[in-house]
């Protein structure tokens, strides 16, 4: 059977709690960022939390909008790299569990990668992300199979971090566009724009068919400040653009012009996923008969719903009236 979309990125199981920015503080790490740490690192933080209530879902970003399109009803697969450890049985049940196909062989050493995610009382999170095996994600693992039959392959730009990982999302484009698929891209974060700005754009400008980024990342991309503006910039070189600012909502570019569509009004409780579930309702959109901006609509509502509640999945289904009103405007 065909899929709507192919994921490829990081296989990491989530651990969410959240904490008083006193402890953020004696931990060490900057507010509101990813941060890259060793296996004893993210030992100390663990220990750090005590008493205090954690959260555990498979996770890792495109895992995230590929957990969401499977929520909404779409057809997805996984490329991710765990380890035969208790973490990497649990992250392989859970996707399966909400029908993502995931077919990558876990490694026979190492551990599984996790991501503490600290959340602050102005739902701020700030990320700890110990990669183990993950890093390890080659081109090998591409799984040619089912990224054959997709609609849409979805390369997360954290791959870019390792050597293995980069060979292994330029597999995943090389694969998608020799099958006739269409590649999106997203950044990912701030930090990765300013490692591999002109890795980005070389992809932006050739094989990417969708761009998905915020504001901050667009202005690293482009140099611009306003929206419009890098969004133009952007769509310029040649993808459609899905540009997110938050509580603003977000701005679409496809060659009949630029849309701004408003964001969902919402109490937000913990940011975690937002992007990744934007994401995941604008690419189950137009993989299922939405047009562009009713996609764009999906991905507003899908992100204030999930902001709107702990972890970076939603906890519930959204209902059908939500969905029909929000696509309506």
């Amino acid at each position: 059977m065909p899929l709507n979309v192919y994921g490829i990125g990081n296989a990491l199981v989530d651990v969410q709690a959240r904490v008083p920015d006193e402890l953020l503080a004696r931990v060490g790490y900057e507010k509101g960022v990813m941060t890259l740490v060793d296996d004893s690192v993210q030992i100390r933080v663990l220990s750090e939390l005590g008493e205090i209530d954690t959260n555990r879902c498979a996770g890792g970003s495109a895992a995230n909008t590929i957990l969401g399109i499977a929520q909404f009803g779409g057809s997805a697969a996984y490329a991710g790299k765990t380890a035969a450890d208790d973490l990497g049985e649990f992250f392989l049940k859970d996707m399966r569990a909400a029908g993502v196909t995931i077919e990558v062989p876990p490694a026979d050493e190492g551990h599984t990668g996790t991501c503490v995610v600290l959340i602050t009382e102005d739902a701020e999170r700030t990320m700890l992300t110990h990669l183990g095996v993950s890093a390890t994600l080659s081109d090998a693992d591409i799984v040619n199979r089912d990224l054959g039959t997709s609609e849409w392959v979805y390369v997360e730009g954290y791959l870019f971090g390792t050597e293995q990982n980069q060979a292994a999302a330029r597999a995943a484009i090389r694969s998608a566009k020799a099958a006739g698929a269409k590649v999106a891209l997203t950044v990912s974060d701030p930090f990765l724009v300013n490692a591999f700005k002109a890795d980005f754009l070389e992809l932006i400008g050739g094989p990417v068919d969708l761009l998905f980024c915020n504001l901050d990342e667009a202005r690293g991309l482009t140099g611009k400040d306003s929206a419009r503006d890098c969004a133009n910039d952007l769509a310029a070189l040649g993808p459609r653009i899905a540009l997110t600012m938050g509580a603003e909502g977000s701005l679409l570019v496809d060659p009949l012009g630029l849309e701004h569509v408003p964001g969902v009004p919402v109490k937000a409780i913990d940011t975690t996923g937002a992007g990744d579930m934007y994401a995941a309702g604008v690419l189950y959109g137009i993989t299922n008969g939405l047009e562009w901006e009713q996609a764009g609509r999906l991905g507003s509502l899908s992100a204030a719903k999930v902001v709107s509640q702990m972890g970076a999945r939603l906890a519930e289904p959204i209902s059908k009236a939500e969905i029909a009103a929000a696509i309506k405007g």
